[in-house]
């Protein structure tokens, strides 16, 4: 009789799934392109949007690698962001660390989503995408967009201030989506998804 090994942290096949919908996702969203405005060199994408579904949907980690595997592809040299973009020269540019950003920002809105346990609400959610999809980006992004380009901070920071009512509307619409979405799959809850997977 064969041995059934525990698979670590509940991870499964179906997981790997899920990582890579929403990796292909994300990159989906770039296809439209990518808007520079007003001369600034971060570009504006769909692609955030993606990241807070990630986390919204998947939760914390699962989010986390899903974005994670979307950029190892680009550093492959997929042109996989917006505007056709993918090689280790995106990894040179102002944009790096809103892109690296990602990462912790889906780990964030996952996280949230996860503390309102099986029925997270819409405020929840809302917040969770603000957090993780705007706030930590941005923390992380500006000041690499000031190294990167000389910038003092202030003006950095004053210069993706462009980006914000953009951004929160994508957080608005993805705390929607993320919310029709679980209320019609369940399983699209992570702390559902997780006990599902714990259960067999």
């Amino acid at each position: 009789m064969m041995q059934k090994w525990p698979h670590p942290r509940g991870f499964r096949t179906a997981d790997l799934a899920r990582i890579s919908v929403f990796a292909a996702l994300i990159a989906v969203l770039g296809l439209p392109g990518a808007l520079n405005v007003f001369g600034n060199a971060v570009p504006i994408t769909l692609q955030t949007f993606g990241v807070m579904l990630a986390g919204a949907i998947l939760g914390s980690w699962r989010g986390a690698l899903a974005v994670a595997v979307l950029i190892l592809l680009v550093a492959a040299g997929l042109p996989l962001l917006a505007g056709g973009r993918g090689g280790l020269g995106v990894f040179t540019g102002p944009s790096v660390g809103f892109l690296l950003g990602w990462i912790p920002g889906a780990a964030l809105t996952g996280w949230i989503v996860e503390r309102g346990g099986t029925s997270p609400g819409s405020v929840r959610l809302l917040v969770a995408c603000l957090a993780g999809g705007v706030g930590v980006i941005y923390l992380i992004g500006i000041p690499v967009q000031a190294a990167v380009t000389g910038l003092p901070l202030a003006q950095a920071a004053l210069l993706s201030m462009v980006f914000v009512p953009g951004d929160v509307a994508k957080a608005v619409i993805a705390s929607i989506v993320a919310r029709g979405t679980q209320r019609a799959y369940p399983a699209a809850v992570p702390a559902v998804h997780r006990e599902r997977v714990k259960a067999g």
